[in-house]
């Protein structure tokens, strides 16, 4: 949460709507893996406070910057039937993603879904950052190409 929001106040808020929501909304079975059933609620719920308190102005976060990398890869808009294709398009990332080399997806994904800044995500991978600039660059590019070979339309 504090990576998308980069404020003390709104993350801890993040963190307690985490733990309300998951307290609402836990399944009467526990989920297989608890840190990731919350880590997305908190990912969610930081995203939405991300857009509330940027509607009236744009700032420049690691999420907008990160957003903006990825925006070649994926259509943007949200008709009902992009929202039927999000299923399949999140499936076809996530195949794409298993085969990728350890240290490339781990990178990916900590910038990518977590929104580490670079140098940091850069730093836990064990890369320079400019390391790590080209092999996103790269993987953002296999990733375009692997989503138009599945049949999205780009």
């Amino acid at each position: 949460a504090n990576n998308i929001l980069f404020d003390l106040q709104d993350t801890r808020e993040c963190v307690n709507d985490t733990y309300l929501k998951a307290w609402n909304s836990m399944p009467t079975h526990r989920p297989a893996v608890l840190s990731s059933y919350l880590g997305k609620i908190a990912r969610e719920l930081g995203i939405d406070a991300y857009r509330r308190r940027t509607s009236q102005k744009r700032g420049g976060s690691e999420y907008a910057l990160s957003l903006d990398e990825l925006e070649d890869c994926f259509a943007g808009g949200s008709t009902p039937e992009q929202g039927l294709e999000a299923k399949a398009l999140s499936d076809a990332v996530n195949r794409f993603l298993r085969t990728l080399p350890a240290d490339t997806r781990n990178l990916f994904l900590l910038r990518y879904t977590f929104f580490d800044p670079l140098k940091e995500a850069a730093a836990r991978c064990g890369m320079t950052e400019a390391k790590a600039k080209t092999v996103l660059f790269r993987t953002r590019q296999s990733l375009k190409d692997y989503l138009k070979e599945e049949g999205f339309d780009l």
